[in-house]
């Protein structure tokens, strides 16, 4: 028998709270970043060659998602050693959390069935999704593409001019 994917987001609807450890020891909350919009990816695996070009992409355009006020977080069940270490290597300037029981990725759509290779299996679904300055979902989308990726989140969200 299968396991179910869990439910999608849907814009307009409440983004659900989560208080995750991040990789430079402290813990984030989403509740506490009302007022900003943020970003949360969900993906598989620190330092795996699609993860890791899906988290350069971001540290690479940082600096204009920050300055359009968009603040970026990443969470995958890695443990927080992982991370660290996943972090330091890559240069990565934006938190990223541990979420090992993977709960914040049910809650958010971002776990569940998935085909690789025409295998299937249950892990984490490659999500991005933005949450606005009041904490309801701006933005839903589900089975990214680690490459090019931020071209089309930023030209969904209208930051290319």
């Amino acid at each position: 028998m299968s396991e179910p994917s869990s439910p999608r987001l849907s814009p307009g609807e409440p983004a659900p709270d989560f208080s995750l450890a991040a990789h430079d020891g402290s813990t984030v909350t989403l509740s506490q970043l009302r007022g900003e919009h943020v970003v949360v990816y969900f993906y598989p695996a620190a330092m795996t060659p699609g993860c890791t070009t899906q988290a350069c992409d971001f540290r690479d355009n940082i600096a204009s998602l920050s300055a359009a006020g968009y603040r970026v977080l990443g969470v995958s069940p890695d443990p927080v050693d992982r991370l660290v270490t996943f972090a330091e290597r890559d240069a990565i300037p934006y938190p990223l959390l541990s979420d090992p029981d993977h709960a914040v990725h049910e809650a958010y759509g971002a776990w569940g069935e998935k085909k690789l290779y025409g295998k299937t299996s249950v892990g984490v679904i490659r999500s991005t999704v933005v949450v606005d300055p009041d904490g309801n979902v701006e933005v839903a989308q589900y089975n990214v593409k680690a490459t090019g990726h931020v071209a089309k989140l930023r030209r969904d969200l209208g930051l290319d001019a």
